[in-house]
């Protein structure tokens, strides 16, 4: 009877060994948890116009500011009006910023009542004052140097207008400054409200 109970608890014995065996060596149940990184956030896509050097559609980081989308467009034109715009408001996907242009000046011209003669003396040499744009700026009469004065109107856009005007004839509106190479629509909303076309002269009868 005792080698009985002695078979029955070495097999017990060894039924439990192999168990914590199996235990310990098999292989940990579910699935590791693996950590995705974040998402980047996408960027702002805004449109620049107005009165800067190369208007057009930016991408910009999130969180820019109107002064970042004006600098990714080259900066300011000529005469663009930099104080009109908060430039420190943050931007929007999808939106537009327009730089306007500074309104001309009128030209004013001083009228005096005529008096006695009084003897003058000889006029001071004095420096020739650089002249200022005169606005509108007619594009059938004015030089390369005179459409240089507008914005986003550099030397060879002037020099393409001078020579298109050469070569076709006078403008017969402003929007026909438009035929130019290189005179996109942007290009034009800049320079609209500062040019004109005047009439071409008339032709001369033949004498019969």
């Amino acid at each position: 009877m005792k080698d009985l109970w002695k078979i029955l608890f070495s097999v017990f014995a060894t039924l439990l060994g192999v168990g914590l065996i199996l235990l310990v060596s098999a292989p940990p149940r579910g699935h590791s948890i693996q950590l995705e990184p974040l998402p980047s956030p996408a960027p702002l896509i805004i449109h620049v116009t107005g009165a800067v050097e190369y208007p057009g559609v930016y991408q910009l980081p999130p969180g820019s500011r109107i002064q970042d989308a004006v600098l990714a467009a080259g900066g300011f034109a000529a005469l663009a009006d930099e104080g009109a715009l908060n430039l420190a408001a943050r931007l929007e996907d999808g939106g537009q910023i327009d730089i306007p242009a500074l309104t001309p000046t009128p030209n004013f011209v001083q009228i005096t009542e005529p008096g006695p003669p009084t003897a003058t003396a000889p006029p001071a040499a004095t420096e020739t004052p650089t002249p200022r744009p005169v606005f509108p700026i007619d594009i059938n009469t004015a030089s390369q140097l005179e459409l240089e004065l507008l914005p986003q109107i550099g030397p060879v856009r002037a020099a393409r207008i001078v020579a298109y005007r050469q070569s076709h004839g006078f403008f017969h509106s402003i929007e026909d400054v438009r035929k130019v190479y290189d005179i996109n629509p942007e290009v034009f909303a800049a320079i609209r409200d500062l040019i004109t076309a005047s009439e071409p002269p008339a032709a001369t009868p033949t004498p019969t």
